[in-house]
């Protein structure tokens, strides 16, 4: 099954750079997790805020990732982050980030996240629950 991609444009800043004013590689991670966000955000039509609320979930914490590191970006670069779903199971999803600059492929970003929600035996953690059906339908193509 197909799933939906989103495209975010965005200006490497000073303080994501090291001294050599190339992006710090951590830095990259935290513009993926972003670009997640903008995807759920344009695949359900509202804010994070609004959509945790809504499907009762405590957050999609990451439980692996990687990079792929191809050539810098520096202090600013316009870059495109193309994020897509690359597979959904039970109460876990596959999430894979090209970041190109100028066209050309710079990092690739590999991220599996679980869906969770409350423990309802001990409301301070939080434990994997399924999908809701209504999310995996609007992040997947028609």
């Amino acid at each position: 099954m197909p799933f939906r991609t989103n495209i975010t444009t965005r200006r490497i800043e000073w303080g994501e750079c090291d001294p050599a004013g190339i992006v710090f590689y951590p830095n990259y991670f935290a513009m993926f997790d972003n670009a997640t966000t903008l995807l759920f955000t344009a695949a359900l039509g509202m804010t994070k805020y609004q959509f945790l609320a809504k499907y009762d979930c405590a957050g999609y914490p990451m439980v692996d990732t990687r990079g792929r590191f191809l050539s810098p970006a520096r202090f600013g670069d316009d870059v495109t982050i193309e994020t897509s779903v690359t597979e959904i199971k039970r109460s876990s999803f596959q999430i894979t980030h090209l970041l190109k600059n100028n066209g050309v492929l710079a990092v690739e970003g590999f991220e599996t996240r679980v869906w969770t929600g409350r423990d309802p035996a001990d409301p301070s953690k939080i434990r994997s629950q399924p999908i809701p059906a209504e999310v995996v339908e609007r992040l997947s193509l028609p």
